[in-house]
């Protein structure tokens, strides 16, 4: 429901975003990601160090993650070093690369998992046949970034998406495999989504002599 600003109603009520950052949320910083993952391991979450740790690698947007079934992410009795999904969100296909550090996380989840391909590989806690809500992923990223010492309102499930493609893009300037890492349909999506701007292009710029 939606008031004027001449309704009367309006008067004394408290904004949606009051107090709240808006905007693009920061990616995590490798140290960032080890500290993370050092507090997932002591605590022994093994289903939140397979989770952080692909949404990480993946790249994915929370609404995909969270629907990953099984038979996505392992063949046979090995985990896929590579995998593909449609996205929900423009329909498209996208890859996505899983590296060692990550096989191992999840290969430890899904053995005390366990399921079968067509099972979502993070179920639901109330409904096992359904996935984990995107709600739920988002509250249990809010715990692993205070947990670490992190500001909740400065991260977020984007976060995780970001992480990796921002490291990418700083390593090596290239904006259009960025783009087909995420899935984007459109350059300058890729462009706002990583926040490049003059400086950026400037230190890139530099680096390049001839």
């Amino acid at each position: 429901m939606t008031y004027s600003q001449f309704d009367p109603a309006i008067q004394g009520r408290t904004g949606w975003n009051a107090g709240k950052t808006v905007g693009t949320k920061r990616p995590l910083t490798q140290k960032q990601i080890w500290a993370i993952r050092f507090f997932l391991d002591r605590e022994e979450r093994l289903r939140d160090r397979a989770l952080f740790d692909l949404a990480i690698d993946s790249k994915l947007r929370g609404c995909d993650l969270v629907n990953l079934k099984i038979g996505v992410l392992v063949a046979g009795t090995d985990i896929r070093s590579r995998a593909m999904v449609i996205q929900q969100k423009t329909g498209r296909p996208v890859q996505f690369e899983l590296t060692g550090d990550v096989r191992g996380s999840l290969a430890a989840w899904l053995h005390r998992r366990g399921g079968t391909a067509d099972d979502f590989v993070f179920p639901s806690r109330i409904n096992h046949g359904q996935p984990m809500s995107t709600r739920q992923y988002a509250r249990l990223v809010d715990e692993w970034v205070t947990a670490i010492g992190l500001r909740r309102e400065d991260y977020g499930t984007h976060s995780m998406r970001r992480t990796k493609a921002a490291m990418i893009y700083r390593a090596t300037g290239n904006l259009r495999a960025v783009q087909i890492l995420l899935g984007h349909t459109k350059i300058e999506n890729t462009v706002r989504y990583l926040g490049v701007d003059v400086e950026d292009a400037l230190i890139l710029a530099e680096r390049t002599e001839i």
